[in-house]
């Protein structure tokens, strides 16, 4: 047994979640903006219905062995979504309906092997093709919240929560960051709290939060709710808050980790 199955099921709840929300939006709806400067909801739809076919070409690559790019560069991506992202909204939702139920088929018709053979989006690192469930979970989970249309942080599975942290991490730009330390923390099951410490990030303060405001606060997906600035020395201790955090560092540095196994494990993360 691989992680494949479990991803499977998670992404075809994250996309039933999005249709649904998809379903409740009206012409004007569409039309308004959503939380992405310069795109309207329209767009963000737009986008994850020909996310879905750059997928399946990535998995057509896998299959056959045959070098098939995401896209065939940047202004076609762009050109893409600009031609269907003023169109109305039953036609936007039959279109996103569509992708995900292609690129659904097109999972099911891998064979077991190719799953482990490389593939490459529009930025290095190539990855194993069974990364790309977790890239499609990623581009639905994060752009039902540029939805502004009653989806958010709070809504993401837990299982979302603490891969997409895992990567960030493992994909971390030292080079760029605005903080120096993370610290995440929870409730433990005795009641009390416990936390996990990134360390060396790089310059700038410490932050601490739960998993969840973390992960919205550097996907850029809210203010930094949640998130607060640690007192100098007290690492381990969640400071009083405040509203002085730093710019969130640039996120998604790289689409994959560079060291990921080629055969799909058991678990991710």
């Amino acid at each position: 047994m691989t992680v494949l199955p479990a991803l499977q099921a998670e992404l075809a709840s994250a996309t039933n979640q999005l249709l649904a929300t998809a379903a409740t939006l009206s012409d004007a709806d569409v039309a308004a903006p959503s939380l992405l400067p310069g795109w309207t909801r329209g767009h963000v739809l737009a986008h994850l219905a020909r996310n879905a076919d750059s997928y399946i070409n990535l998995l057509t690559w896998a299959k056959t062995g045959v070098r098939t790019p995401q896209y065939t560069s940047h202004e076609a991506r762009s050109a893409g979504i600009e031609a269907t992202a003023a169109r109305p909204a039953a036609r936007l939702l039959a279109d996103v309906e569509d992708g995900a139920a292609r690129f659904a088929a097109a999972v099911r018709d891998v064979p077991a092997h190719a799953w482990s053979a490389p593939v490459e989006g529009m930025r290095p690192p190539p990855h194993p093709a069974w990364y790309v469930l977790v890239r499609r979970l990623r581009e639905v989970g994060i752009h039902h919240v540029d939805l502004a249309a009653g989806y958010g942080p709070p809504d993401w599975p837990e299982p979302f929560v603490r891969r997409e942290l895992h990567d960030i991490r493992r994909t971390w730009s030292r080079e760029h960051s605005t903080v120096s330390e993370i610290v995440l923390t929870e409730r433990a099951p005795d009641g009390g709290e416990a936390a996990v410490i990134w360390p060396g990030l790089g310059q700038g303060p410490a932050v601490t939060g739960t998993p969840r405001d973390m992960l919205a606060w550097l996907t850029g997906r809210s203010g930094g709710q949640g998130v607060s600035l640690l007192p100098a020395g007290q690492s381990h201790l969640p400071g009083p808050g405040g509203a002085d955090l730093p710019e969130p560092p640039p996120w998604l540095s790289m689409p994959a980790p560079a060291d990921l196994p080629a055969t799909p494990p058991k678990d991710y993360p």
